[in-house]
């Protein structure tokens, strides 16, 4: 941004998918009370008409699908324009394509800052953003304790196997176990990543009385029995869970020799990233009642919103969830508004304390 006599040029952003419900109302107010100028992609905004009446003359409005790269290439040139920040929700993918276009000389505003309101930013090609000077920042720990209450939440519905009491019910079914459920006392629960989620939902399971392990690539927070490897790990728990970002690194870290080595009727929960998993090696252990593996929870898939394809549809002991984890009201809150704030310091050159993620 940059001074027109005593007032700062208002920086223009456009939020590809704002918060859901009232909770646009509040993150509009933040980034506006921030002097940034706002477009809003109604694209995704249940009530368009009401939406337009409330904040006309406050905010500009577009629409369109903002995972179909040519149209976000075209939003982002629209009238030679252009964007000094974008915001994301929901993981937009944004690509060299869209981040050459979007520092474009010709554009009267270049992209400097991308935003995330949550956690992880595998959906920027971050090599492309730091070539182009763009600014990467999220929201590290907005959704810990949301995402953590569904880790347990799918722990609780496969070990007491809700899923298929609740079909054979609704068909009239008066059907009881064959064998009586475990309690979580009796089970030990392996937490592959030791983050602020990670670390959130072993103290819950430990509040619950269940045996906690962990292991992480980097000394956690705080104190938790570690598996000396992963290997140690999928090999002495009955539960798995991944809480780990999606990076080269950590690209298919869960496949078929990692799958083989769990605990004969074991548990894994992901809520972390889709390629964190090779799901194909993943649904042919489901398949197999032979292998060890019994059950997995799924949140989050390599293909998701229009493309979302999974070789997971339709097993029975596949619990699938379309990447709900972190959409509790208090976590997209938090994200929203952090997410504001960590832009619009960027915007002005104050990175103090402002969490930017490079390649």
């Amino acid at each position: 941004m940059k001074l027109r006599g005593n007032r700062m040029e208002q920086g223009r952003i456009l939020l590809l998918d704002a918060a859901p419900g009232a909770l646009l109302a509040r993150e509009l107010e933040r980034l506006l009370g921030h002097g940034l100028a706002v477009t809003l992609n109604l694209r995704r905004v249940a009530d368009h008409a009401g939406t337009r009446a409330a904040w006309a003359g406050r905010v500009d409005f577009t629409d369109f699908d903002a995972f179909d790269e040519a149209a976000l290439i075209t939003e982002t040139a629209r009238d030679g324009l252009g964007y000094h920040a974008v915001k994301s929700r929901a993981g937009v993918p944004l690509r060299a394509a869209f981040l050459a276009a979007a520092t474009d000389t010709t554009l009267a505003n270049r992209l400097r800052v991308i935003g995330r309101a949550g956690a992880g930013t595998d959906h920027v090609e971050l090599a492309a953003a730091a070539r182009h000077g763009v600014a990467v920042t999220h929201t590290p720990g907005s959704n810990a304790n949301a995402v953590a209450e569904f880790a347990l939440a799918q722990l609780l519905a496969l070990t007491r196997d809700l899923p298929a009491h609740n079909e054979t019910a609704h068909h009239g079914s008066w059907r009881t176990p064959a064998t009586p459920a475990v309690e979580l006392s009796e089970l030990t629960l392996g937490i592959v990543g030791l983050g602020r989620i990670g670390l959130a939902l072993a103290e819950r399971a430990t509040a619950l009385g269940m045996n906690v392990q962990g292991f992480s690539r980097r000394p956690p927070e705080a104190s938790l029995p570690s598996a000396r490897s992963l290997t140690t790990l999928l090999a002495t728990s009955d539960v798995v869970s991944l809480h780990l970002p999606l990076t080269p690194q950590t690209r298919g870290t869960i496949g078929r020799a990692e799958l083989a080595l769990m605990r004969p009727g074991s548990i894994l929960l992901n809520t972390a990233r889709g390629g964190i998993v090779d799901e194909q090696a993943l649904a042919e252990a489901l398949r197999d009642p032979a292998h060890p593996l019994a059950a997995a929870a799924v949140d989050t898939f390599e293909h998701e919103h229009a493309a979302f394809t999974s070789p997971l549809f339709g097993l029975p002991n596949a619990l699938l969830t379309p990447h709900v984890a972190g959409m509790s009201r208090n976590a997209m809150a938090t994200a929203a508004l952090r997410c504001a704030d960590h832009v619009a310091a960027l915007l002005a050159g104050r990175s103090d304390g402002i969490p930017v993620v490079t390649a």
